[in-house]
């Protein structure tokens, strides 16, 4: 299911059809994951924000959820891909990524994590850019985080 790219909340990388390796929610009402512009952005102020995109049968939700570990997890490989793509992008362009606007196919669950540029989102080029400064702006903290997580990883494979 293809996510909005019409509402508050402007996707910039997306991994669609989630539903299909939601953990053990297989089908489940979760249909992506995106990172994307923040719905609360003011002009001026750029944030990024990650989104669980759940649609009810009927409409996009607007619910909020408490996030399954595995979906935490999910949203931090989206993360660092994200961060991989964007730091490589100025070594590269769209015409050096095979299967652009497709990123990378990650398995999960006999299943696939699909990462891609939402070509949807009309204002991609520009949202991009936005989503790259922000990037940037953050680095320090995002990294930070990775580096702990990174660690963290690195302790529980060595015990």
């Amino acid at each position: 299911m293809k996510i909005p790219a019409d509402l508050k909340h402007k996707p910039v990388i997306v991994s669609e059809d989630y539903d299909k390796i939601d953990g053990r929610r297989v089908d489940s009402d979760a249909k992506g994951l995106s990172l994307g512009l923040a719905q609360w952005n003011e002009r001026g102020i750029v944030d990024i924000s990650a989104k669980v995109w759940r649609y009810t049968g009927e409409k996009w939700s607007r619910q909020s959820e408490e996030l399954p570990l595995h979906r935490v997890l999910d949203l931090a490989i989206l993360i660092v891909k994200a961060k991989k793509v964007f730091k490589e992008r100025y070594h590269q362009n769209e015409k050096d990524y095979p299967n652009y606007p497709t990123l990378d196919r990650i398995g999960l669950q006999g299943g696939a994590m699909n990462i891609s540029v939402c070509e949807d989102n009309q204002f991609i080029g520009g949202d991009m850019d936005l989503f790259e400064a922000a990037l940037a702006k953050d680095d320090e903290i995002i990294s930070e985080r990775l580096n702990v997580l990174g660690g963290l990883l690195n302790e529980l494979k060595a015990g």
